[in-house]
């Protein structure tokens, strides 16, 4: 019995090591392009896993020629608004529909959640036509867009995390003598904090990766974002793909900093809205 349990423990760790391998692989790989040379990359050593002439040549060149820092400024900027305007707009959603009664409820949140389903493609082209109108392309006024594509899902994770929270704990607020506002204040939102961080740092990686609306809206480089920056990095003939590495590599740190530093807060507000007590 002891020798098929060390089995099966030895099976279930080898599993993980080879699935975090495979999922990590790719940005090991990834950094370590990023400071090889282009006859390297391109060359004999195009495998190696220690470049044979590390360089920092790729990392100057995006930083200070190529204009990546502009590009991650814009990012934040764009992210940062985004995630505020989002975060705010969906808490106040999610909990008028998660503590009011009414009919066909059910109904608005499937339409909510299906909103978030449609393909960028498809509304691409009207909302390029929209801000052609409203003179508002090369600005940041992709905001806007921005903030329609994730606040379905913000509003869908926030009336979960809402529901979680015991509706006899306002109702004792409110014989207390607790106006409404102070017991959405002092009471609703702390308990439903780690929901709302969540979806926050959702959102804020959901704008920071986006591509399609950015290239289509903002064609000046003025407002491109990291990954529109990236995308350019290329000549007529060829792609730079030290460059592109090094790019990347600087432009993963953020995110994967907000990752490290809030993992645990992450996992608790993933959790929290899922067991009910």
């Amino acid at each position: 019995m002891e020798n098929a349990k060390r089995k099966l423990l030895i099976t279930f760790i080898s599993v993980v090591v080879l699935y975090l391998f495979i999922m990590m692989f790719p940005f090991f790989w990834i950094f370590i392009t990023s400071f090889k040379t282009s006859g390297e990359i391109f060359g004999a050593g195009a495998f190696n896993v220690i470049p044979q002439d590390p360089t920092l040549k790729n990392y100057i060149t995006v930083l200070f020629e190529k204009g990546i820092f502009g590009a991650i400024i814009n990012s934040f900027i764009v992210s940062i608004v985004t995630t505020v305007y989002v975060i705010i707009v969906a808490t106040f959603t999610a909990y008028a529909i998660s503590r009011f009664h009414f009919r066909w409820k059910n109904i608005l949140l499937g339409l909510i959640l299906a909103v978030s389903m449609f393909p960028q493609m498809i509304v691409t082209g009207p909302i390029y036509n929209l801000f052609l109108d409203l003179e508002l392309l090369n600005s940041y006024a992709i905001v806007l867009p921005y903030s329609t594509i994730t606040l379905p899902i913000a509003v869908w994770i926030l009336v979960t995390h809402f529901n979680h929270i015991p509706l006899a704990l306002e109702e004792s607020a409110k014989i207390d003598g607790a106006t409404p506002l102070q017991t959405l204040v002092k009471i609703v939102f702390p308990l439903a904090a780690p929901g709302v961080f969540t979806t926050a740092i959702i959102v804020f990686i959901g704008v920071w990766n986006e591509f399609l609306l950015t290239i289509t809206l903002n064609s000046s480089p003025e407002y491109h974002t990291v990954p529109v920056a990236i995308s350019f990095l290329r000549t007529q003939f060829e792609i730079l793909w030290g460059e592109v590495a090094a790019a990347t590599a600087i432009v993963t740190i953020p995110t994967l900093i907000i990752v490290l530093f809030f993992q645990k807060q992450i996992v608790s507000g993933l959790t929290s809205g899922g067991v009910k007590e």
